[in-house]
């Protein structure tokens, strides 16, 4: 085996070895040295108040204030400028006027400084000559690999390392919390509240106008952040939107994220061409979104920080159901109607858990939930009720309610409950009153179970309790692969044609045949240009049939009198006919009439759903689901989805809706098959996802029985001729990446598929898994890993639910039967995160090494690398696995011994 070579000082990989772990949004958070550009002695000015912060909060690195007008500031030497210092900073946060920034930017380049903070105002909040300032100091930071954060911000606080670069009046005190605020002023308002409440910080970042660092870009760094147990958000504008959801999804499985977003009351688009479009408002995607990602929205300052609280100290319950218990029937009634208006249910207790609630408790205790075990409890009889109901598996968590009255013991009570902190599921507790339970609450507190001073506010905590759990499951549920759509094409000819034609609108017709492309049911529709035809038709069909208006210009059928139901007889189709012409004519729009379509009547035995999308301002193309017909809008009874879906993800949505609990079959009625509707949805994403000149698309209705799922109108809208594909809105979530699904010939001549992994390949990975050996296993883990770890379905999901926009797994299947054949290989590229590298990783089952798949997998990798503009790659092998160094070799990449990361280890570094 050849000897690896050592890495000399001027190698290009050098830095990447030798940075120890240094991320480039340290600079920012944990800096070696900072200049304060604009340092002051002016009383009250922000130049002193940020030097005075970092001076006197000391933070293990240099200060060097920045003043060519003064020898020394706050008695600390002053430098004219940053070149003059003796040592390049890592730091400078600037507080000099708006139209001196750009040069500042410019002598930070030069100097070598790695991260910027600008304090100062007046960039693109006054106006276009703002926007220029901005959009130059960002071109000079990008050319020189600077990180900003700001504009117009208060500033970073690590309270853990001292670190205080912020307008703030004092350093808030350490603690577990990241705040991240987009309002300065809440920002020191939260810091001031802290000081009284006890509350503490791992980090503080009030992150302004987000020139450059936006939230993904915090949430990432947070998200690796050993201090940091939760992220607190106060978002009033969500910048990158896809940045944002690919770190959001990515922290919050494992740390959560809780956030207040301003603006619910925006409108949404006074007009529409489609009803999808007048249903949605941006705060509601968001909203969406937020459950997407794993992330908990809260409707207060208050709750966020609760929330926080709440869950660092108690588990998440796995469900939805509450048991109450009380010595008072009011309290318990206030905290039931809050729990059940939030979408909570009180537990139902079991036969066993009211027994032996019978054996101890007064016969006039309640008998049900809320648990009222009377205004005399004592201590004792508390603690028996809660060891009790806190047993019962029908509930999946406990709100103990204390009401101070003449026998009430809150102190003692609160000390009794000790022992039972942690019971598997959250305990949370409401002492009612002022300074007579306070004791007790200090107690219920000091041992992990939250108090809170309403008994409808500890309900609302559950609520966004339970709420987070399910939104976190969603994204390790294992989906069950819809089919793949095979009409791509006709779909792509359809919408060519209608644009080329300089038509923004499909008719009915070409809705429907698109529809079909992607496997989507649609009630049979003819055309007929001519009453003789319409005849014609209906008579082929057989009767009674539907003639509906056909029109390239006309979208809302029924508004101009453009249906007709129920026709019998050739002579009702001619009326019919003769009607829907008329009408258009006495409209003034009769040059809107091209014909009719001919369509069967359909029995409305069933339910009738919407399903559409249309585009939102940040996020792209939107999905809709919900109750459909012809009073969709005064209904109102439908959710909110991102694409790409799963059938997982298109059941979540399914279950925002009151129109779910029908389809499963009420009042004698068959349900309708949930997993066929699941599988409709996901397919109905492909086509939005796919085809992207699509603008708004609704089908209304869907007609859902037990029989069957057809779409009995569609109506589709396109973007202009004069919009260019490269014009087109962004998805929010990076969807499947087709273009890297290839066949490709092993050398001894069998063909395999090659394609990015799916949700839906766990159980294939699980058996993949199975096929590896100890000596396999070994080389790529640096150790021994057994079958059970590599295999447990919560990091399977999350190796299997990519996010394409930060990592790309490629697997290798026998081409017999894509999608559902055998995995022989994997190998994976993921982003290392606040930089342009990756790292990639390989697994190839026994029986098929050798064959040049592991070549052919790290190529595909290198070209997914150059897609996304990566500056390199880089792999940890150990040294005693020479065949993947051979590979890694033979592809471009250096085989280097850095000392730091040990002797049994060599590193692959490929510039691209």
């Amino acid at each position: 085996m050849a000897q690896p070579t050592r890495t000399p000082p001027n190698d290009p990989s050098y830095d990447l070895l030798h940075q120890q772990g240094r991320h480039p949004l340290d600079a920012l958070f944990s800096p070696h040295s900072v200049a304060v550009i604009g340092a002051s002695e002016r009383q009250g000015s922000v130049g002193r108040t940020i030097l005075w912060n970092l001076i006197s909060s000391p933070f293990g690195g240099t200060v060097y204030p920045i003043n060519p007008n003064r020898k020394n500031v706050l008695g600390i030497r002053a430098w004219p400028s940053l070149e003059a210092l003796p040592e390049p900073v890592e730091l400078a946060v600037i507080v000099t006027p708006a139209d001196t920034v750009p040069g500042v930017m410019r002598e930070c380049a030069k100097t070598g400084v790695k991260g910027v903070i600008i304090i100062s105002a007046g960039f693109k909040e006054v106006g276009p000559e703002g926007v220029k300032l901005e959009q130059e100091v960002l071109q000079i930071a990008r050319e020189a690999r600077i990180r900003i954060i700001g504009p117009n911000c208060l500033g970073v606080m690590r309270p853990s390392t001292g670190l205080n670069a912020t307008i703030a009046r004092d350093m808030a005190r350490p603690g577990n919390v990241a705040f991240v605020s987009q309002s300065g002023a809440l920002l020191t308002a939260i810091l001031d509240w802290s000081k009284g409440e006890g509350v503490g910080f791992s980090a503080c970042v009030s992150i302004g106008s987000m020139l450059d660092v936006g939230w993904g870009d915090v949430i990432d760094y947070l998200g690796d952040d050993p201090r940091t147990r939760s992220i607190l958000l106060y978002m009033e504008s969500i910048g990158d939107a896809r940045a944002f959801l690919s770190a959001a999804r990515e922290v919050a499985l494992h740390k959560p994220i809780i956030v207040i977003k301003a603006g619910r009351t925006a409108q949404a688009a006074a007009a529409a061409a489609s009803h999808t479009g007048s249903l949605t408002g941006s705060d509601e995607v968001l909203s969406a979104a937020f459950r997407r990602t794993g992330v908990l929205r809260v409707d207060s300052i208050a709750d966020l920080f609760y929330m926080a609280e709440v869950l660092a100290r108690q588990p998440r319950p796995e469900g939805r159901r509450l048991t109450i218990l009380t010595n008072a029937g009011g309290p318990g009634v206030l905290a039931t109607d809050a729990l059940v208006a939030g979408g909570g249910e009180l537990a139902k207790l079991s036969e066993k858990t009211v027994t032996e609630l019978n054996g101890f408790l007064p016969p006039a205790w309640s008998h049900g939930n809320p648990v009222d075990i009377l205004g005399d409890a004592d201590p004792e009889r508390y603690a028996k009720a809660l060891e009790v109901t806190g047993a019962d598996k029908n509930s999946d968590g406990l709100l103990v309610i204390l009401a101070p009255q003449d026998m009430t013991e809150p102190t003692q009570t609160a000390e009794r409950l000790r022992p039972y902190a942690k019971l598997g599921k959250p305990v949370i507790a409401s002492w009612m009153g002022g300074s007579d339970v306070a004791a007790g609450e200090r107690i219920l507190n000091d041992v992990g179970i939250p108090t809170f001073g309403y008994p409808d506010t500890a309900a609302r905590i559950f609520n966004y309790m339970w709420r987070y759990t399910y939104n976190l499951a969603g994204l390790y549920e294992t989906p069950v692969l819809a089919e793949e759509p095979q009409g791509r094409e006709e779909a792509e000819r359809l919408i060519r044609e209608a644009r080329e034609a300089g038509r923004t609108l499909l008719t009915e017709y070409e809705s429907k045949r698109l529809l079909a492309a992607y496997g989507i049911p649609a009630v049979e529709t003819r055309l007929a240009t001519t009453v003789d035809e319409a005849v014609r038709e209906a008579e082929s069909l057989g009767y009674p049939v539907v003639l509906k208006l056909h029109s390239h210009r006309i979208t809302h059928k029924s508004e101009v009198g453009g249906v007709k139901l129920n026709l019998g007889t050739a002579r009702e189709v001619r009326e019919a006919f003769e009607a829907i012409r008329g009408k258009l004519e006495a409209l003034g729009k009769g040059d809107g009439f091209d014909g009719v379509t001919v369509q069967p009547m359909v029995k409305l035995e069933g339910y009738e759903l919407i399903v559409g999308s249309t585009l939102d301002a940040q996020f792209g193309p939107v999905l809709l689901f919900g109750a459909g017909g012809t009073l969709v809008e005064v209904f109102k009874d439908r959710a909110l989805g991102l694409p790409p879906l799963n059938t997982t993800l298109a059941g979540r949505l399914m279950e925002q809706t009151r129109i779910h609990e029908a389809l499963k079959g009420v009042r004698g009625r068959e349900p309708v098959d949930l997993g066929a509707l699941r599988k409709l949805l996901v397919r109905f994403s492909n086509l939005v996802v796919e085809q992207r000149f699509i603008k708004e698309v609704d089908i209304n209705p869907l007609l859902a029985s037990a029989e069957r799922l057809v779409a009995l109108d569609a109506r589709v809208v396109l973007h202009g001729p004069e919009v260019r594909e490269e014009d087109l809105p962004r998805l929010a979530i990076h969807p499947y990446p087709v273009k890297y699904v290839e066949r490709w010939r092993t050398k001894e001549g069998g063909w395999v598929v090659i394609r990015p992994i799916r949700p839906e390949d766990e159980p294939r990975m699980v058996e993949f898994h199975k096929t590896l050996s100890e000596q396999t296993v070994f080389l790529r883990y640096a150790g021994m890993m057994k079958l059970g770890q590599r295999v447990a379905h919560e990091r399977l999901a999350r190796i299997c639910f990519n996010d394409y926009a930060r990592e790309m797994a490629l697997v290798v299947e026998r081409a017999e039967a894509p999608n559902m054949g055998e995995l022989l290989a994997v190998g994976r590229l993921t982003r290392l995160p606040g930089t342009e590298d990756a790292e990639f990783a390989m697994l190839i089952s026994d029986a098929v090494q050798r064959q040049g798949l592991g070549s052919e997998l790290l190529r595909r990798l290198v070209d997914v690398g150059r897609d996304w503009g990566l500056r390199r790659i880089v792999a940890d092998i150990l040294s005693g696995n020479g065949a993947m160094q051979r590979v890694c070799r033979n592809l471009g990449f250096q085989i280097i011994h850095p000392g730091s990361v040990g002797d049994n280890v060599v590193k692959a570094v490929k510039e691209l």
